[in-house]
């Protein structure tokens, strides 16, 4: 994994509304490595809000627990098309 790609999982991790699959999707790293990748590359009080957050019921992290009426976040660096991989 390039560093570009490391940072643009962490960016997509570290957003709500991002879910893991669509990570999974686009970059074939499933939550239990995302979570190995925050807990490697952030500090650790910053991995320990992170964590928070997503298992505080805040985050929509997962697409089976989101409310079914939010629409799908889209950050201003994705490309309009699928399987947003960076170039």
């Amino acid at each position: 994994m390039t560093e570009r790609e490391t940072d643009r999982i962490i960016e997509m991790a570290w957003e709500d509304r991002t879910p893991f699959e669509a990570i999974e999707t686009q970059f074939g790293v499933n939550e239990s490595d995302v979570i190995k990748l925050m807990r490697r590359e952030l500090k650790e009080s910053s991995f320990k809000m992170w964590r928070k957050r997503v298992n505080s019921g805040v985050s929509k992290k997962h697409l089976k627990k989101r409310n079914p009426h939010i629409e799908r976040f889209k950050c201003s660096r994705q490309r309009s098309i699928s399987l947003n991989k960076i170039s």
